[in-house]
């Protein structure tokens, strides 16, 4: 469980995010949409770590994560999985070689003991063959599931996805969001998921809020953004004539 109280975030005297306050639970989606801009991204990596907020707390389990020193964060860090927007492998190293990173940085595994986990992970995203290959030499989606693999290597109690769509076409866009959510649930792990993406919403958003200028304006499942009476959430949501359609039909 991870949860966000009252946190206020500012950059050169502009505040963006304002009082939010949200509780993410273990073995769930939860996801944060709003428009580009909003501040979900912000508050992202401020649950991360990897902005520190002005005011308020961020707490992992029943520690007080944003109050800790740097040393101290860093054992929670470890238990940290991070899919980046555009999957960020290093172009110079091996699939092989990506995945098995954060375990050359945070683990005391041997070398045949890394190799078991890399395996493993890759066989988990359903990658065979690909060990030796490097990032330029497989398709985006490919990509995206290594940067998976290497996400979840340290075998996470948290997980953590910019926009794990992006760039990615629909029929990909499906098997990645399913993966998260499979591996969620096999694992039992904190997931919270930043995207703008309806179909992601529609297909995995167990937990939602949604952030409108910097404000926590709305939080639920979806089947309840159908009945959702922020305005600003329906024009986000419904902005596509094909959603427009279901709620019609709702």
């Amino acid at each position: 469980m991870i949860e966000v109280v009252n946190v206020n975030k500012t950059f050169h005297s502009k505040q963006i995010l304002f009082d939010i306050s949200a509780r993410f639970e273990a073995g769930q989606t939860n996801l944060i949409i709003g428009q580009s801009g909003h501040g979900k991204t912000v508050l992202l990596k401020s649950i991360v770590g990897l902005h520190t907020i002005d005011s308020g707390q961020i707490i992992y389990g029943n520690e007080v994560f944003s109050a800790m020193d740097f040393k101290e964060q860093r054992n929670i860090r470890k238990e940290i999985g991070m899919l980046f927007q555009g999957s960020a492998l290093f172009d110079s190293l091996s699939v092989e070689e990506n995945v098995r990173f954060p375990l050359d940085m945070f683990s005391d595994m041997c070398n045949e003991e890394k190799l078991d986990r890399v395996n493993f992970c890759l066989n988990r995203v359903n990658l065979e063959n690909v060990n030796k290959l490097y990032p330029s030499e497989i398709s985006g989606g490919m990509q995206k599931r290594v940067a998976i693999a290497r996400a979840i290597a340290l075998n996470p109690k948290y997980l953590f996805c910019d926009e794990p769509n992006s760039g990615l076409d629909p029929k990909t866009a499906i098997v990645i969001d399913n993966l998260i959510y499979e591996i969620t649930k096999e694992y039992g792990i904190t997931t919270i998921i930043n995207t703008h993406d309806m179909n992601s919403v529609m297909a995995i958003g167990e937990k939602i809020i949604y952030i409108h200028q910097g404000k926590k304006l709305w939080e639920g499942d979806k089947e309840d953004i159908f009945t959702a009476t922020e305005q600003s959430l329906n024009d986000f949501v419904f902005a596509s004539e094909l959603f427009k359609r279901i709620k019609q039909k709702s």
